[in-house]
């Protein structure tokens, strides 16, 4: 049993990992005689280019004559040499401060577009400050409570609300949420939770009208109480037993949201398929939840 469940795990980490991994199309440009796939940015009379290559994050410039030139900053002697700000200062002939210019997307990002903005009047700025939306949710389902020992593998009633929060300034692929959920108890099954829980969602496929996403729940408060039967010479006795606990579980999920509305979505969730830091008792998860949610 346990490689069975061990096999579907590996199986269900694979398929979140390649889901992540699905990101936008990106282009392939030749740096330096070097085939590379880069994003682009920003487009004015410097664009800015970049990609995670080789686990690194790399940027790069094009300038009005096609020319690619990589951002660098080396460390020399244990001191970062900061040679993208010298390169920038060529660049725009030393017209912007670059005291307080990080290696960073978004610190780039702001940069370049200021300067395109100074250089040409024509030039549309695609940088926005970010703002935050939120959005609301109910939702309702069935669990069999994977980490909590089931050995009938039975299923229970499950209903709670999210706040989900994200950036306001485009369909954003990366999300925090704030969860509420409650597991009702059965006759079978003397068991119940409420659970407070804070997670992080990133949206591999993202459109206007669908978006399918990968959840994980990196910290939960558990509120639990469970009945237990004991049996002593035909003799039953039982007790109850409320428990508190705080875990750090980063448990796994995939969810969808199919918009209704302008501003309302139907939510579908496949959650608690496994957990790093929490053992499955034995059972592969049967939870499943559909919801309601809208823009606040």
């Amino acid at each position: 049993m346990e490689t069975h469940i061990s096999m579907k795990k590996f199986i269900c980490l694979f398929c979140l990992v390649f889901s992540f991994s699905l990101l936008q199309a990106q282009d392939t440009y030749v740096v330096n005689g070097v085939q590379l796939e880069l994003k682009k940015e920003i487009d004015g009379k410097l664009d800015l280019y970049w990609n995670i290559i080789d686990g690194k994050y790399r940027y790069f410039v094009k300038t009005e004559t096609s020319t690619f030139l990589e951002l660098t900053n080396t460390k020399k002697d244990g001191k970062f040499q900061e040679e993208y700000k010298d390169l920038l200062n060529e660049l725009t002939n030393a017209s912007m401060s670059t005291k307080r210019l990080n290696l960073t997307l978004f610190s780039l990002k702001e940069f370049i577009d200021t300067y395109n903005g100074t250089v040409d009047s024509s030039y549309q700025s695609t940088v926005k400050r970010n703002k935050l939306m939120f959005r609301l949710g109910v939702f309702g389902g069935i669990t069999n409570s994977p980490f909590v020992t089931n050995p009938d593998n039975l299923t229970t009633p499950l209903f709670g609300g999210e706040l989900e929060i994200l950036d306001a300034n485009q369909i954003s692929s990366h999300a925090v949420f704030l969860q509420i959920k409650h597991v009702l108890e059965q006759d079978e099954l003397q068991y119940s939770t409420t659970e407070l829980a804070l997670g992080y969602r990133y949206r591999f496929i993202n459109k206007e009208k669908f978006s399918l996403y990968g959840n994980v729940k990196f910290a939960t408060l558990n509120f639990s109480n469970v009945t237990i039967v004991t049996e002593d010479n035909g003799n039953f006795t039982t007790e109850d037993l409320n428990d508190t606990s705080f875990d750090v579980p980063f448990i796994f999920g995939i969810g969808a949201d199919i918009r209704v509305t302008e501003n309302s979505f139907i939510t579908l969730s496949y959650n608690e398929l496994f957990a790093l830091f929490l053992d499955n008792q034995g059972n592969f998860s049967t939870d499943f939840s559909i919801g309601y949610k809208f823009n606040l």
